[in-house]
């Protein structure tokens, strides 16, 4: 047997492992949850606005949701349109989006995107994942959130979290997150794709540590494998 073909042996060997499990992890996941609050993101998408879930989600990389859920709110009582964002001055934008990472750059990235988005969207966020991933600072991760929070459609959103969470669960055996989002689409239910993002955002932010996870108190623990976890409490 070739390398290639045992490697995809043994990938389809783990993932059959999983079958009917990740239905409970999932449900499970779904209780404990309900404990913490949602992420920041998610909380903004129940306005059904894909612009301020994609001016949201801008805001929030490398930002604390505290910090980005401030920030949020002070930008859109001056804008929370693209024309209306376009007319603010990047100097009035990054005023009331500090101190979230890199506020001025953000700054630059928003007015940018909604020049864009006037000028080749006709003011509208675009529904596709590829057409959003041709906006200036807008990653996979953000691209997939816009499609999934904002519209509804099918997606994976995969962060550090997710990335982290499946690999330690032995789930998937990736190296980027990138990885993971195209392993997760060969293998996740699709019924899963849209909420695994804000269920192992949140677990992973309050319980599934990336150092010295709570794994005493998890309520997976027993499907778990506990991949390169050294040292848990």
């Amino acid at each position: 047997m070739t390398s290639s073909r045992k490697s995809r042996t043994i990938r389809k060997t783990a993932s059959a492992a999983w079958d009917g499990v990740i239905d409970e992890v999932v449900r499970r996941l779904k209780r404990e949850v309900r404990q913490w609050k949602v992420p920041i993101v998610t909380e903004v998408a129940r306005r059904r606005d894909p612009f301020r879930v994609l001016i949201s989600t801008i805001l929030s990389l490398r930002t604390k949701d505290e910090t980005t859920a401030a920030a949020s709110e002070r930008l859109y009582a001056l804008a929370d349109t693209p024309e209306a964002m376009r007319r603010l001055s990047e100097a009035r934008i990054a005023k009331a989006i500090f101190p979230v990472g890199f506020y001025k750059t953000k700054a630059k990235t928003i007015r940018e995107t909604c020049r864009v988005l006037l000028d080749d969207y006709a003011g509208r966020v675009p529904n596709d994942l590829e057409e959003l991933l041709k906006l200036k600072g807008v990653g996979r991760k953000t691209a997939n959130l816009v499609v999934t929070l904002g519209f509804g459609k099918p997606g994976i959103c995969v962060d550090t979290h997710v990335h982290r969470i499946t690999n330690r669960w032995g789930y998937v055996k990736t190296k980027t997150p990138d990885e993971t989002e195209m392993r997760l689409r060969e293998i996740l239910p699709r019924k899963h794709w849209i909420v695994l993002n804000d269920l192992l955002v949140t677990y992973g932010q309050n319980l599934c540590k990336p150092i010295s996870p709570f794994c005493s108190r998890c309520a997976i623990a027993a499907f778990c494998a506990k991949v390169g976890v050294e040292r848990s409490r």
